[in-house]
């Protein structure tokens, strides 16, 4: 906790220095930012994203062997997948809804001759279903291509669960590769307020209040759904179903969500994410470790939101309307796209092209909202990252029955 107190200190310090050099000095931002707040950023992402390739290898074969029974495996999985393509549906709905209530695009004064953006297409979803077992698994590791690790670390935990004493002792080795990854991510935490400091400095120092201001019912649309899903959705799982109290797990998991906000990426917050919810969450270690790296590649709640938001401001601004067929099509393409565009850089903006492309409205119009997605982007992250320990919390309190009455069912047997 003391940690997360000077890290909420270095984001005040770093959003009065960026306000404060856009507003003063905007000429000596350049170089500061250049010099100063960029290096220091980029050696706080790079000191934590290094971590995330083996951290999830580790974690997926260790979770992968702990499970050990296949059906337990596919209970899990389908626990998983199910609980993120609910909730991302929820969050659509929660974010259209906002949309319509606070009505961010029809007040006009929106410049949309000069608006232009190039939109990159997405794979079609069956490569990406194809793509997730790797032709080179060392390859996948070496770019980062998140879905093949977790396809790979996957088969080789069912093989060390079904190899049992044969493979004892690389079982240990992968254990021990864990404890070092965890023991790391302790020691990269320590450079998270000034890597939150410059990160912060340098976004706010780029946009500044002008920017702001001018997008500031399409903002308050956005992060009122964000917390209403954070308090309302999670909240709920949290409380009827993971039996957890939501106050007390949202503040113990608060260091993640801080170093979220700051990082905006939900693969490079990985490492702290799965450290928060094993220890001090008390997750179980094979559910978590399934769970949350899954959760950091497919589930997009927060960039779900966005979607919405955006998709009916860019609307509103067009004076174009959304029919109720419309709208459903939103939620079916957005909800789809989140797994079928996983990985994939970009893949927010690539996922609201596609959904804009779904209703005929102009892709142009994500120019509009590029100016302060990097602030959202923030914030977005910080739900994502929630929902994916919601889930594991819930998975892992689901699982508790099946642990107790499956020694029973097989000493009946």
């Amino acid at each position: 906790m003391k940690l997360t107190k000077y890290i909420i200190i270095a984001l005040i310090l770093g959003l009065v220095t960026g306000l404060g050099f856009n507003l003063v000095a905007p000429g000596a931002f350049v170089y500061a930012d250049n010099y100063f707040f960029t290096p220091l950023g980029t050696l706080f992402i790079n000191s934590i994203t290094m971590l995330v390739v083996p951290l999830v290898l580790f974690s997926i074969i260790l979770g992968t062997a702990g499970v050990s029974d296949p059906k337990k495996l596919g209970r899990i999985g389908g626990k998983t997948v199910s609980f993120y393509l609910i909730t991302t549906a929820i969050a659509l709905i929660i974010g259209l809804s906002m949309a319509y209530i606070i009505q961010p695009g029809a007040g006009g004064g929106f410049e949309t001759q000069t608006t232009d953006y190039e939109a990159e297409e997405a794979p079609p979803v069956m490569d990406t279903l194809l793509n997730i077992i790797p032709e080179n698994p060392i390859q996948a590791m070496a770019e980062g291509e998140m879905l093949q690790i977790i396809a790979f670390a996957v088969l080789i935990g069912f093989a060390l669960s079904r190899l049992g004493d044969k493979t004892s002792g690389v079982l240990k080795l992968v254990e021990q590769g864990n404890d070092i990854m965890m023991f790391l991510v302790k020691v990269v935490m320590y450079l998270a307020p000034v890597g939150a400091f410059a990160l912060i400095a340098s976004a706010i120092g780029e946009l500044g209040m002008s920017a702001l201001q001018a997008m500031l019912l399409y903002m308050a649309a956005v992060i009122t759904a964000l917390v209403l899903h954070t308090v309302i959705t999670y909240g709920s799982v949290l409380k009827f179903i993971a039996k957890r109290s939501p106050i007390e797990f949202i503040k113990k998991f608060f260091p993640a969500m801080v170093v979220a906000f700051s990082t905006s990426s939900s693969s490079a917050v990985l490492p702290v994410s799965m450290r928060v919810a094993q220890q001090d969450l008390k997750v179980s270690k094979p559910v978590s470790s399934f769970v949350q790296p899954l959760g950091s590649t497919i589930n997009m709640d927060g960039t779900a939101i966005m979607q919405a938001v955006a998709t009916v401001f860019i609307a509103q601004v067009y004076a174009t309307s959304l029919s109720f067929g419309d709208l459903l099509t939103v939620i079916l393409t957005a909800t789809l796209a989140s797994i079928g565009t996983a990985g994939v850089p970009g893949v927010g903006m690539i996922m609201l092209a596609m959904v804009l492309t779904a209703v005929g409205l102009p892709v142009e119009g994500i120019a509009l909202v590029l100016g302060v997605d990097r602030i959202l982007d923030m914030l977005r992250t910080a739900v994502n990252i929630t929902g994916d320990a919601t889930c594991a919390a819930m998975v892992s309190k689901s699982e508790e029955g099946h642990e107790e009455s499956e020694p029973e069912s097989s000493e009946a047997s």
